[in-house]
C-alpha cells in the first residue's frame, strides 16, 4: 500500500527541500500521493499557493508520485482563519490544513474550533481537542490528523479515541520538514496502531486521505 501523506513542508516555509526533491525522496520512501502544505498567514499566502500549484501541475505530468498543492494556515488569529481558508482555495490550493492546538506549541485557544467551522480539509495535530469539537468535525467532514511528528504525536491516542466515538474522519500525516520525517508504509501502520486504531480504521484513514487528495482537479 502506497503512503498518502497530506501534510509536508518545503523551502517555501521551514522545510529543507524544494518541491521536486521532496517528491523524489517521497517516491523512494513508498509514497503514492503527497500534499505540499507550507506554513502561511496573510503575509505569504498569495506568494506560496500559486507557485506550489504550478509546480505540482508540472510535476504531475511527469512523475509517478502525485502532488497536491496545499497550505497550512499557521498561528493566524482565530478571527481570520475562515477568511484565510477561503482565500487559499481561491488562490488554487487543493488542500487546506489548519495548524491545530498542538500540545507542544502555544497556539491560540479557539483555533481548533475556528478551523473546523471554516471547513478546512485537515485540522493538524489538534492536541487535547474537546469532544464537542470532534463531534463538530464529524458533522462538517473535517479530518483530524494523527501525527507522525514528535511532540505533536503526544495526543494521538486522545484524538483517535474521540474520533472513533463520533465517527469523525481521520488522516495519518508526517508533518515532514526534512527527508528523515517521511513515513514508510510500515511506519504509518505503527503510528496508527500506536494511537489505538485497528487495521480497518487505518484503511479508512487512507481512504479519507485519498478522497481529500482527489478533490483537487489537477491530480
Amino acid at each position: 500500500m502506497k503512503t498518502i501523506d497530506l501534510h509536508t513542508h518545503t523551502l517555501f516555509s521551514d522545510g529543507e527541500l524544494v518541491v521536486s526533491e521532496l517528491l523524489r525522496r517521497a517516491e523512494i520512501a513508498g509514497y503514492g500521493i503527497i500534499g505540499i502544505t507550507d506554513h502561511a498567514d496573510s503575509s505569504n499566502l498569495d506568494f506560496i499557493v500559486p507557485r506550489v500549484a504550478r509546480a505540482c501541475r508540472t510535476l504531475n505530468q511527469i512523475n509517478a508520485i502525485k502532488a497536491v498543492p496545499g497550505i497550512e494556515i499557521t498561528y493566524a488569529p482565530v478571527d481570520l482563519i475562515e477568511e484565510l481558508v477561503k482565500e487559499a482555495r481561491e488562490l488554487g490550493a487543493g488542500l487546506v490544513v489548519v495548524h491545530g492546538e498542538s500540545p507542544v506549541e502555544p497556539v491560540a485557544p479557539g483555533t481548533n474550533r475556528a478551523g473546523i467551522e471554516a471547513r478546512c480539509d485537515i485540522l493538524a495535530h489538534p492536541g487535547l481537542i474537546s469532544e464537542e469539537e470532534v463531534a463538530l468535525a464529524a458533522q462538517r467532514g473535517v479530518a483530524l490528523e494523527i501525527s507522525g511528528r514528535k511532540g505533536h504525536s503526544f495526543t494521538n491516542g486522545h484524538v483517535a479515541s474521540l474520533a472513533l466515538k463520533h465517527n469523525a474522519p481521520l488522516v495519518i500525516c508526517s508533518d515532514a520538514h526534512s527527508p528523515g520525517d517521511l513515513m514508510t508504509p510500515q511506519f504509518v501502520r505503527m503510528v496508527a496502531l500506536g494511537a489505538g486504531l485497528g487495521e480497518e480504521d487505518l484503511k479508512r484513514a487512507v481512504d479519507t486521505s485519498r478522497e481529500i487528495a482527489e478533490r483537487w482537479e489537477g491530480l
